[in-house]
């Protein structure tokens, strides 16, 4: 299992009703349902990906969470869950209001681009890095947006969405990030998860 899903997992209380945006092979969802008795839906736009959740008995529609948030009820899931894909919308901030309009809470995970390795890439070599967390190179990456866990955390608070909590993983260890840390969290986290309400 990802740590990366652990602790999403971690972070959502038992039998609650959850949206996992971009829920692909349907993994996440899986987990949540198994360990945690989730009532767990999935919105995915790859079909190869939404015929995976649909062998595995998922509930999942497909489609693209950039132009089809709008159709799912104000407040209609206890939490909405964006993994490592809020990078590859072209309007991110339009996708992030839509989330917050949907659940009562929102977790969003993000590579993090002011990892160390990467920006030592990119000092260093002159070119776009390529990592375990940033695979594709420059040409074909998904990744319209770069971030940091720092741009998501000041774009939070310009934006006055409340962070209930912000964990930076980096391989196996996991740690809390607030203000007072946040310049070396983001320094030594590859991944940053955000708790949002």
């Amino acid at each position: 299992m990802k740590k990366e899903f652990k602790v999403i997992a971690d972070l959502l209380p038992s039998n609650t009703r959850v949206l996992d945006v971009g829920c692909g092979d349907g993994s996440l969802m899986s987990l949540l349902r198994k360990d945690k008795n989730i009532n767990v839906r999935g919105l995915e736009l790859n079909q190869s990906n939404v015929q995976q959740c649909i062998r595995k008995g998922l509930p999942v529609i497909q489609g693209n969470a950039e132009t089809e948030l709008h159709q799912f009820p104000d407040q209609s899931f206890d939490f909405v869950i964006l993994s490592q894909t809020l990078q590859a919308f072209y309007e991110p901030e339009k996708v992030l209001r839509d989330l917050l309009r949907i659940g009562k809470s929102v977790i969003i995970s993000i590579p993090n681009f002011g990892y160390w390795k990467v920006r030592t890439k990119l000092l260093f070599f002159g070119k776009m890095p390529v990592t375990k967390t940033l695979p594709n190179t420059w040409y074909n990456t998904p990744n319209l947006h770069m971030c940091t866990i720092k741009d998501l955390f000041n774009f939070c608070d310009e934006k006055k969405i409340i962070i209930k909590k912000v964990v930076g993983v980096n391989e196996d260890k996991i740690s809390l990030i607030k203000k007072g840390n946040l310049e070396i969290k983001n320094l030594f986290s590859k991944l940053g998860i955000f708790l949002i309400g």
